[in-house]
């Protein structure tokens, strides 16, 4: 369990839900400006909650990714704008096949400028219908989270090859690698 997890003075903390959390991990383990993504339980009232539990629905908790990035290689609002490319704000408690609260779309936001960007870039796309239905992506306060099982760690860079990884997250990573082929990490 943290209430914020250990980071550098100048780095700041993204904690977002956008159904898998194999999926946000796998896209931003890739970013520039980020030093590490931790996948994790955060928003429900059930302390250190297992996979399992999460899984149920009935602890409250969605699965996110907590990203520990640099705000002068990628900004906050960066982030947000990859969350919004490879997820979909607009469908409330699901992402494809993943149905249950701990899908939900979500920013839980670390202080108040989070909160302000977080709110007008939902406002900006909203108002650019650039999707048939309104964004349902609650933002949040963040209060506590907690760190997923070592197993999903990494997940889809030791297990691309596993069915639900090639069927749903890779056609994600394309898409993020694609649209944001200038803030790759160089390799």
């Amino acid at each position: 369990m943290s209430q914020e997890s250990n980071r550098e003075p100048s780095l700041e903390l993204a904690t977002l839900g956008g159904g898998c959390f194999w999926c946000l991990d796998a896209v931003y383990a890739q970013l520039q400006g980020v030093q590490k993504v931790v996948s994790g339980y955060a928003g429900g009232t059930v302390p250190n909650p297992t996979y399992e539990q999460v899984c149920s629905g009935n602890t409250g908790h969605a699965e996110v990714a907590q990203i520990t990035f640099d705000p002068n290689v990628v900004s906050f609002r960066e982030i947000l704008e990859i969350f919004f490319t490879i997820h979909d704000p607009t469908s409330l408690n699901r992402q494809g096949a993943d149905i249950g609260t701990q899908y939900r779309s979500a920013i839980f936001y670390h202080d108040e400028d989070q909160q302000r960007v977080a709110e007008a870039l939902i406002d900006e796309l909203d108002g650019a219908h650039i999707w048939p239905d309104p964004i349902v992506t609650e933002v949040t306060p963040f209060r506590i989270w907690y760190e997923a099982e070592d197993y999903h760690q990494d997940y889809y860079k030791y297990n691309s090859q596993q069915p639900y990884c090639q069927v749903v997250i890779s056609p994600k990573v394309a898409k993020f690698r694609k649209k944001f082929a200038k803030k790759l990490k160089q390799t």
